[in-house]
């Protein structure tokens, strides 16, 4: 995923991936604990990703003036 796609999304679908990559982060690390994860790196291109999400909302924020300052 890189950031021109995420730029295309509305602020819903913004959270609604949000929360998937967050679920997806904890069932990762969770695989880890009990040694059943077989490309650890994916744990870093999720936080990656939940990372370019969250940029791009408060990308959003700012630009439309609801700044929590």
């Amino acid at each position: 995923m890189n950031a021109t796609e995420i730029r295309q999304k509305t602020l819903p679908e913004l959270n609604d991936q949000l929360s998937k990559l967050k679920q997806e982060l904890f069932h990762l690390r969770f695989q880890l604990a009990i040694n059943q994860l077989d490309n650890p790196m994916r744990i870093v291109a999720v936080k990656k990703d939940i990372a370019r999400v969250k940029t791009v909302i408060r990308e959003n924020e700012i630009k439309n003036g609801s700044a929590n300052a």
